[in-house]
């Protein structure tokens, strides 16, 4: 039998599209996940122009308040924020890093870590804590912290002031609240 040139191309063409094929059906490609959007948040909470999402987290665990009295408001009492403690995971659940404070900390399992300033706030819906923008300062460290820009607390759940008494008569004392909300955190372009 006489094989050509011809014969030989086809052969090998053949013979590369199956190859192809069989490691497609091993390896399926996983469609990409969409591009968080703040499409829909309030102004105020949305990432200005010139950065994009590095980094998509599920904050869950708890904020602790204290039950202190008013300032500049005599014999009057309030339950004051004292600080976050929760689990960062990945969107999948796996855990990546923690959010804890004060002051407020960011912090990835790859040890870097970033604290920030509150640029605004905006209503989420009732019994849950407000949206969220937070301007970064530097990260301590290197690995996913370094180059943050901003980050934004957003599909807030849970997190508010307890609705206990707060008076004279348990100044001091301390509550613990659940809570879960997303954090965005974003790199500039």
């Amino acid at each position: 039998m006489k094989i050509t040139y011809r014969k030989l191309i086809a052969a090998s063409s053949v013979l590369a599209v199956s190859v192809l094929s069989a490691c497609g059906s091993m390896y399926p490609m996983k469609p990409m996940a969409p591009m968080y959007s703040q499409a829909n948040l309030p102004a105020a909470v949305q990432v200005p122009a010139g950065h994009k999402v590095a980094l998509e987290t599920v904050g869950a665990g708890d904020i602790t308040y204290q039950c202190n009295p008013k300032k500049d408001m005599a014999g009057q009492f309030e339950w004051v924020f004292v600080g976050p403690d929760a689990k960062l995971n990945d969107r999948s659940g796996k855990q990546v890093g923690k959010y804890y404070g004060p002051p407020a900390t960011w912090e990835s399992i790859d040890g870097s870590k970033l604290t920030g300033a509150q640029v605004a706030v905006a209503p989420s819906s009732a019994g849950n804590i407000p949206l969220q923008l937070v301007k970064a300062n530097p990260a301590m460290g290197t690995g996913a912290m370094t180059g943050v820009t901003y980050i934004q607390r957003v599909a807030t759940s849970g997190g508010v002031a307890p609705a206990s008494v707060c008076d004279a008569g348990n100044t001091g004392t301390k509550q613990i609240v659940r809570y879960q909300a997303d954090y965005i955190f974003y790199k500039a372009v």
